[in-house]
Parts: C-alpha cells; structure tokens; sequence
C-alpha cells in the first residue's frame, strides 16, 4: 500500500490531516471480519448470504477490499494502511466463500444501502463485484438498482471486472452509464508477475451500449492489504490482484475528497475525477480518463454553475 498510496499522490491528503474521518464507505462484497486495522470504524453488519448479524467473512475478499479502503495499519506500522484510514465501515455480504453469488442477493444488498442510507450516513458504496453478462433481465434489475442508488446521491463505484483484455469486457454493474466504473492502471507489468489473474485482465470498454468506460484507473495489481485470518503463525496481510483492488483506492480517495468538501454531490464528485486525473497515455477504453491522483483531486475544486435566475421582463 506504500507503492499505492505514492502512485496516487495520496500523501498530499495526510499532510492536510485528511484521513476520510466522518466519511461513512457500503462495502458489497463478501463480508469483513474484524481485523485490528478496523478498530472502532466498523459501523454494522448486514449478511444476505447466511443471516448472520456478527462480522465474518468466510472468502477474504472483502476483508481485502475493506483494508484497501480504510484500514490504519496498525499491524504493520503503517505500512499497509488503505487509503482513507479514518473512514467508517459498513460491510454488506452478498457473496458466498467462493466469492459467488445470486444476483438477487446482489440487488438486495443495493436496496438495502440505498435504504439506510440516511441512518448510516453513507456517503459512498464501493462495489468490487461484477458478473459477466449473461441474462439481460436479472442485469436489468441490478444496473436499475445501481442507478437508483446514484439517483439518492450515493457515490456509486464500482469495479470493471477482470475480463480483459478484449473490448466490450466491462462487466455489471459497472457497464452502467451512470456509476464511476474502475480499471487497473497496471495490469499489464512488463516486470513484476501477478499472482493469482491474468495479464492484461482489466475490462476494456465500450460497453455494449456503447459507452465510453471505464471511467478512471488506479493500481490494482499486487496490493497486499488486510486478511480475513490472522493470528499466531497467521500473517494478517494479503496480496491480491484486480479491479477489485483498484475499486476501493478509488472509494477511498473520494472519502479523502469527501472529508475536505462535505457537500460535494455525487455528479460532482465524478466531474472532479475527470477533471484531475493523470493522462497515462493508454487508448480511452483502457485508462478512461486517467489514472486517479490524490493531491491533484483535492485542489480547488470544480463546482457546477449556479442556475441563471430568469426575470420577467418588465
């Protein structure tokens, strides 16, 4: 997370005492469990998978994701600490132990943020999940969730999914036009092996609608972070690679922004990520709009122009 945090410019933020503290992150996936690195800042715990109401996750996915996002790195000086260290938690298991999982249970899952979203004080819901598409009804229901989810005002983003790299490999939900859909910016290293993916897995775009995703890019490959076993002779950090990992450096980022500008919208949020992210000089269906840069987010930001009033004229 070191290398990460470097690559996105990140250190800015920290030197401004910006951690993502009051910035409340849903996280979709398969659960978390209750790493040292979350002490205090994981809020509650809903499970569409098994109904249990006590923090797990029975994959380490999730625990992963989560560690990426705000974990503080306490077991390991810092060194894995995730993006936004003072952001809040709130995990949502749609996914089994395999990291599989019924679409129904997916859209449930986005109801239920979109629901309480409000008691919770989300702000964000980070959505490392994504499905090949392969029934155009039950996509229907979860694209039509997600964007009901960015219609409430959550900062919706979601991963590209790891099925490149072939054009129009961009899964759901992230092909909805709507949300910030993520890829990794190195997922194709000339040096270091990537342990567990293939090379090049980033999904490229257009999607089958013809829109231009994804939208931004971050690291995503070889990030070690937060495991979901640890213990005596149990190391409490894994190394994991994908969207998946390059979704929550996203999240968290937008938690950093989120603290420093608390009544930034959503739509602003994402023209801001447009606005400032760095040219990698990758073709568009591969960086979008660049890769994702901390310092260069939290500079003065862009605000929507106010609605000219019209008067009558006399």
């Amino acid at each position: 997370m070191d290398r990460v945090r470097k690559m996105i410019g990140a250190q800015e933020a920290y030197r401004q005492g910006i951690l993502g503290r009051g910035v409340v992150i849903a996280v979709l996936d398969t659960g978390a469990a209750p790493h040292p690195d979350f002490s205090g800042r994981l809020l509650d715990f809903r499970d569409f998978v098994k109904g249990k109401h006590t923090f797990y996750d029975d994959c380490s996915h999730g625990t992963h994701v989560c560690g990426i996002l705000a974990g503080d790195g306490r077991l390991s000086q810092g060194r894995f600490a995730g993006i936004a260290p003072g952001a809040e938690l709130l995990p949502v298991k749609v996914l089994d132990r395999r990291g599989n999982g019924a679409r129904e249970d997916m859209e449930a899952g986005i109801r239920w943020v979109i629901q309480n979203r409000i008691k919770y004080g989300i702000r964000i819901l980070n959505i490392s999940v994504g499905t090949a598409r392969e029934d155009a009804d039950l996509d229907r229901h979860i694209l039509k969730a997600v964007e009901d989810a960015w219609d409430s005002g959550l900062v919706v983003v979601a991963a590209g999914g790891n099925m490149g790299p072939a054009p129009m490999s961009i899964t759901v939900p992230g092909s909805s036009r709507k949300v910030i859909t993520v890829g990794a910016s190195d997922d194709c290293p000339k040096t270091r092996e990537l342990r567990g993916i293939h090379p090049c897995y980033s999904g490229r775009g257009p999607t089958r609608e013809c829109v231009c995703k994804p939208d931004i890019t971050a690291p995503g490959s070889n990030i070690t972070a937060c495991g979901s076993r640890f213990g005596r002779g149990i190391s409490a950090y894994q190394t994991k690679s994908g969207t998946s990992m390059a979704t929550p450096v996203v999240s968290g980022a937008i938690a950093l922004l989120l603290e420093k500008y608390p009544d930034m919208t959503n739509v602003e949020v994402k023209m801001r990520l447009k606005e400032t992210a760095v040219d990698l000089g990758m073709p568009r269906n591969r960086q979008g709009w660049g890769q994702i840069h901390v310092g260069r987010l939290l500079r003065q930001p862009f605000r929507l122009a106010e609605p000219l009033s019209v008067k009558k004229r006399d």
